[in-house]
C-alpha cells in the first residue's frame, strides 16, 4: 500500500480508509511502515485514527516516550522463542530466526560471451543516448525503458537476451505495417519505475511489448536498420550459447557440487531468476543435470495444492520432497512459506535490492531451524555487475558495523526501488560517467541512515525489552482457555439437530463432515440488522473445524466467525430461549440437598452505546434464612448460602424430569443485590480501569495532533489577513479557506472530545438472568455401586496437597481451581519452557482402587489432550505416594457408569510403574 498526494491517492489506499470508517476493529500489519520519511508514516497510521495521528508531531511525542496507542513495531531479529531446554539441561531464550549468510558468487565472462555483452551495451547506449536527446517525449522514454530491459537480460542469461532480441525483430517487422496506427494508440503515460519493480514476470513482457509497440512511430529506414542490427546480435547469441560455455551457467553448476548437491536427493534449493526465458533455460538445464525440478512464474494460477502446473501445487511439491529444485520469478517473492529448504540462489541480483530481503524471507521464516545460505550471482567486469556487486558489499559492511541483520529488512526505507534502475539508465543515455557510478549509487547508503532506521524510527514505538515471564503467562492462558477444534464439532454437530441440518461425517479426517443444502431456517439470520459477515452459501463443501486438516486437504474451515458456524450460534440461541425461560432439573451427585443455579449476562456499556464487555455469571443458592448484612447505610438481606460457581458446572449433572414436589428453594427470590456488590461492581471496575487506561492515551495524541493543526490554520489565518490588508491578490479567498479550516478543525476536535468523554463513562447494562436451574440430589446417591463414586474429602484433600507440593518441588507456578469445575483440579505451569499442564487429580485410600471421571472432565481430556495429565495419589490413608503422571489420560479405554454418566479405569499400583488395566472388569459387583 501507498500515499501520494491527495489528487494521486492510491485505491488501495482509499480501501483502507473505506475499511476504517466501516469496521468495528481494524488489524493493519505490514513489513516497511516507515521507510523513513515521518510524514508518510503518519499518513499510514491515520489509517487506524485520522485524528490521533493528524500530525506528525503525535509521533515524535510517541516516540519519545516509547509508547503509542494502536502500533507496535517488532523485527525479526528481536523475536525470541520461550525459553528451550539446552543439551546440558539449562534453559534459555533462543532466536526464533537464524543467520542469514550471504555469499557472492562472483565470475567473469570472457571470449564470445564478452564480445557479445560489448555489442550490446553499445547497441543500448547508442539507442539510450539517442532517446534521451529527444527529452521527455513519451516515446523516447520507452526506448529508455526498454533498453535497461535489455541489459537486464542479458545479465540474467543469454538464453533470454536472445529471445527478446529475436521478438523485438519480429515485432518491428510486423510494426512496419501498421506503425501509424500503432503510435495513435499508443497510451500517453509510461509506468514509473517503481510500478514497474512492482510487476511480475508476465506483467513485465506485455510492457515490454506495449514500449516496443511505441518506439514504432519513428521512420521507416531506422526501423530496417535497428532489426538489421537486432538480428546480428541474436545470431551472435546463438553462437554463445551453441558454444555451451556460458560462464554464470558453469559457475552454477560448480556450485552445485561445491555445496553437495549432486548425489543428495533430499538436499533442495531456492533459485531465483528476473524472466521467464532464463527460468525455461535453468528448468532445461537442471533436468539434464539429473535433478528433479519444479517452478513458479508469473503465467501460472494460484490453483489448488492437488492441481498440476498451479503454484500452490509446486510449492507443495517442494515441500514434500517431489521436486529438489525449484525455480522461480518474483511470482514467488512474496507470500509462500518454504522453511523446508535453508539454501538460496539469486541466479540475478534484482535491481531493487529490497527483493533480495523478500527473497531470503520465503525460506528465512518462523520454523526454519538451520542458518540461511544465500548465494548471489554476480559478474564482476560487467558495468552491472560491477554496481550491484559494490552495493551488496556496503550493505554487508552496514550489517557488519551494526551486527544487525535488520539492514536486509529495511534496505527498501533507505534505497528507493528504482533507484539501480535509474542510475544505469543515466549511465547508459551518456547522463553519467563510469567515475560518477559508485557515488551515485551510494550516496544514501550510509551507516547513520540505516542506524537511525533499525535502532530509532522502526522499533521507537515499542518497547525495547520482552517481559518473556509475563508473555509465557499469557501464552499459557490462552492455551488454556481456547476454543478447540473438538468443542467446535461437537456444537456445530449439536446444533445442527435443532436445524435440522444433516451432516455426513467424513471417517479418517478429523472433525470433518460434509452438510446437505443450507436449509432456510438458517439463511433468515443473514438478513438480521447485525449480521456483519458473508452470506451464507447455498450448499458448503466438505468441512473441517481442525485448520490443518482443512489445510492439508483443502477443505472448508468452520470455526468462529465463519458464516455457518454463526448461523448456527444465533439458531441455537433463539431455540434456546424458550427452554431458558422454563429452566430445568438436573440430578447431582455431589448434592447433598436442593439447590438453585441462576446465570446472569451482563454487559458493560460506554457512553456511546457500544458494549465494551460481557461477561456470564453464574450464582448458586444452596440455603434458605437470611442474614442482616452491612450495606453503606442501611440494612439488606441476603441469603445465607450464596456462591459464585462456574456455568461449565452443568456439565457434571445428569438431566431430570420435574420433581413432584418443589423444593422451597425454587421460590426463593433473586439474589440480585448480592450479586451486584460481590460481582458485578468489580467486573465494572476492572473494565473501567483497561477502558481509562486505553482512552487518556488516545485522548492524549489527539490533542496534540489537532492542536497542532490548529496552530498552522490560526497561522494561515494571520497571514492572509495581513497579505489582504496589503491588497495581495487572492488573500480573500486565502482567507475565508483558512477560516473554514480553523473551523472545521475545531468541530472535530470538539466532537472527539466529546466521544472520548463519552467512552470513559460505562455503567452495567442489560444485566438479566437468562436462566435458571433446578440441582437435586441423586436419588440413588446412596446405592452402594453410586456411593463408591463420590470422592472422599480426606482423601482428595491430601491428593490435592501432594500434587501441589509435587509441582511447586519442579519450580512451578500452581494454581488449585478445583472448585471452578473446569474439568481439571491444578493448573501447572513451567515458566522457563513455557509449559502447561491441566492437572486432574484423583487420590486413593489405598494401593489400589477405581479411578472416575466425570462427563466434563471426560469431555475437557478428550480436547486438551495436548495439555491435560492425570495425576493418581495411592495411600493418601497411610503415607501417600504419588504415581507416574499421566499424559492424555483420554487414550485409555474408560467405561461408562450408565446411571450417572461418569467413566471409570481399574488401577492396580501393586507393582511398578502404575498399571492401568484394560480389561472389562466388573465395578460395583455388576458388569456395566
Amino acid at each position: 500500500m501507498s500515499w501520494t498526494p491527495p489528487a494521486r491517492k492510491t485505491a488501495r489506499y482509499a480501501l483502507g480508509e473505506l475499511l476504517r470508517d466501516t469496521s468495528d476493529n481494524i488489524l493493519l500489519l505490514t513489513a516497511t511502515p516507515h521507510k523513513g520519511d515521518p510524514v508518510n508514516f503518519s499518513l499510514f497510521l491515520q489509517l487506524l485514527d485520522s485524528d490521533a495521528y493528524a500530525d506528525v508531531r503525535s509521533i515524535r511525542e510517541a516516540i519519545d516516550r516509547r509508547r503509542a496507542p494502536f502500533y507496535l513495531r517488532r523485527t525479526k531479529e528481536a523475536m525470541v522463542y520461550f525459553s528451550e531446554r539446552r543439551s546440558d539441561g539449562t534453559w534459555a531464550a533462543e532466536k526464533i530466526f537464524t543467520k542469514r549468510i550471504t555469499h557472492t558468487v562472483d565470475f567473469q565472462i570472457d571470449g564470445p560471451e564478452f564480445e557479445l555483452y560489448r555489442e550490446i551495451t553499445r547497441f543500448v547506449k547508442r539507442q539510450s543516448a539517442r532517446a534521451a536527446a529527444q527529452g521527455d517525449d513519451p516515446r523516447a522514454r520507452a526506448v529508455g525503458f526498454l533498453m535497461s530491459l535489455y541489459q537486464r537480460r542479458l545479465a540474467s542469461s543469454t538464453y533470454a537476451m536472445r529471445h527478446s532480441l529475436d521478438n523485438r525483430a519480429r515485432r518491428l517487422e510486423e510494426g512496419l505495417k501498421k506503425a501509424q496506427e500503432l503510435a495513435r494508440l499508443a497510451p500517453p503515460d509510461i509506468p514509473d519505475p517503481e510500478e514497474i519493480e512492482e510487476m511480475e514476470e508476465n506483467e513485465r513482457e506485455r510492457l515490454e511489448e506495449m514500449l516496443e509497440a511505441i518506439t514504432l512511430a519513428g521512420n521507416a529506414e531506422q526501423i530496417r536498420e535497428e532489426i538489421a542490427e537486432l538480428c546480428q546480435l541474436a545470431r551472435q547469441a546463438q553462437s554463445v550459447e551453441d558454444s555451451d560455455a556460458e560462464a554464470k551457467l558453469s559457475k552454477l553448476k560448480d556450485i552445485l557440487h561445491q555445496e553437495g548437491f549432486f548425489g543428495h536427493s533430499d538436499k533442495r534449493l531456492l533459485l531465483f531468476t528476473e524472466f521467464k526465458d532464463t527460468l525455461d533455460y535453468l528448468v532445461e538445464n537442471l533436468n539434464a543435470w539429473g535433478f528433479k525440478v519444479g517452478c513458479i512464474h508469473g503465467g501460472m494460477k494460484p490453483g489448488f495444492r492437488n492441481e498440476p502446473g498451479t503454484r500452490l501445487y509446486s510449492e507443495q511439491e517442494f515441500r514434500e520432497g517431489a521436486i529438489q529444485v525449484l525455480v522461480a520469478t518474483e511470482a514467488a517473492g512474496e507470500g509462500i512459506n518454504l522453511q523446508v529448504c535453508h539454501v538460496l540462489f539469486n541466479y540475478d541480483i534484482p535491481w531493487n535490492p529490497n527483493r533480495l530481503e523478500q527473497h531470503m524471507g520465503r525460506i528465512h521464516r518462523y520454523g526454519q531451524r538451520k542458518d540461511c545460505l544465500i548465494f548471489n550471482f554476480v559478474a564482476t567486469n560487467t558495468i552491472e555487475g560491477r554496481v550491484l556487486q559494490r552495493l551488496l558489499e556496503k550493505l554487508q559492511e552496514i550489517r557488519d558495523a551494526l551486527d544487525d541483520d535488520a539492514v536486509f529488512n529495511v534496505v527498501g526505507e533507505v534505497l528507493p526501488a528504482a533507484h539501480v534502475e535509474r542510475i544505469l539508465r543515466d549511465y547508459y543515455s551518456g547522463k553519467l560517467g563510469d567515475a560518477d557510478l559508485e557515488e551515485r549509487l551510494l550516496e544514501n547508503v550510509d551507516e547513520g541512515r540505516f542506524r537511525a532506521i533499525c535502532q530509532n524510527a522502526l522499533e521507537g514505538l515499542a518497547a525495547k525489552k520482552l517481559n518473556l515471564e509475563m508473555l509465557i503467562e499469557r501464552r499459557a492462558r490462552a492455551q488454556e482457555r481456547r476454543v478447540v477444534p473438538e468443542t467446535i464439532a461437537r456444537f456445530i454437530r449439536e446444533a445442527a439437530e435443532y436445524v435440522p441440518l444433516k451432516l455426513k461425517v467424513v471417517e479418517g479426517m478429523p472433525h470433518t463432515f460434509e452438510p446437505a443444502r443450507t436449509p432456510p431456517a438458517l439463511q433468515r439470520h443473514e438478513r438480521e440488522p447485525d449480521w456483519k459477515l458473508s452470506s451464507l452459501a447455498s450448499k458448503y463443501p466438505r468441512c473441517s473445524t481442525d485448520r490443518e486438516t482443512t489445510e492439508k486437504n483443502n477443505l472448508e474451515w468452520v470455526t468462529p466467525g465463519h458464516s455457518l458456524f454463526d448461523a448456527l450460534r444465533r439458531h441455537a440461541f433463539d431455540k434456546a430461549a424458550e427452554v431458558f425461560g422454563k429452566g430445568a432439573c438436573f440430578y447431582s451427585l455431589q448434592h447433598e440437598k436442593p439447590s438453585r443455579i441462576d446465570f446472569y449476562r451482563a454487559r458493560v456499556v460506554d457512553g456511546l452505546g457500544h458494549v465494551v464487555h460481557e461477561r456470564l455469571f453464574a450464582v448458586e443458592i444452596s440455603g434458605i434464612g437470611f442474614q442482616p448484612v452491612e450495606h453503606r447505610d442501611r440494612q439488606d438481606a441476603y441469603p445465607t448460602n450464596l456462591k459464585l460457581v462456574e456455568p461449565n458446572m452443568l456439565g457434571n449433572f445428569s438431566p431430570a424430569g420435574p420433581p413432584e414436589q418443589v423444593p422451597a428453594i425454587a421460590a426463593e427470590p433473586e439474589p440480585s443485590a448480592w450479586l451486584h456488590k460481590t460481582a458485578l461492581q468489580s467486573f465494572l471496575e476492572e473494565t473501567r480501569e483497561e477502558r481509562l487506561t486505553e482512552v487518556e492515551r488516545i485522548a492524549k495524541h489527539v490533542e496534540l495532533s489537532l492542536t497542532e493543526l490548529l496552530q498552522r490554520a490560526d497561522e494561515e489565518i494571520g497571514k492572509a489577513n495581513e497579505d489582504k490588508e496589503k491588497g495581495v491578490a487572492g488573500a480573500d479567498g486565502r482567507l475565508a479557506q483558512a477560516e473554514n479550516r480553523d473551523a472545521e478543525l475545531l468541530a472535530r476536535r470538539e466532537r472527539r472530545r466529546s466521544d472520548l468523554d463519552r467512552q470513559r463513562s460505562l455503567s452495567l447494562q442489560a444485566v438479566e438472568r437468562i436462566a435458571s436451574v433446578l440441582v437435586l440430589p441423586h436419588p440413588e446417591r446412596e446405592a452402594p455401586d453410586l456411593r463408591r463414586m463420590r470422592p472422599n474429602p480426606e482423601t482428595e484433600a491430601t491428593a490435592m496437597r501432594i500434587v501441589i507440593e509435587h509441582e511447586q518441588a519442579h519450580g512451578r507456578q500452581v494454581y488449585d481451581v478445583h472448585e471452578k469445575n473446569l474439568g481439571y483440579d491444578v493448573t501447572s505451569l513451567d515458566i522457563n519452557s513455557g509449559e502447561l499442564r491441566l492437572i486432574e487429580v484423583k487420590g486413593l485410600a489405598q494401593s489400589t482402587g477405581t479411578i472416575l471421571l466425570t462427563p466434563n472432565e471426560r469431555r475437557v481430556a478428550e480436547d486438551r489432550r495436548d495439555c491435560y495429565w492425570l495425576y493418581v495419589v495411592t495411600n493418601c490413608a497411610t503415607k501417600p505416594i504419588l504415581q507416574e503422571p499421566i499424559k492424555d489420560p483420554a487414550r485409555f479405554p474408560w467405561h461408562e457408569v450408565t446411571k450417572v454418566q461418569h467413566y471409570w479405569l481399574e488401577v492396580n499400583t501393586m507393582t511398578k510403574p502404575m498399571m492401568v488395566r484394560e480389561d472389562q472388569s466388573l465395578y460395583g459387583g455388576k458388569r456395566l
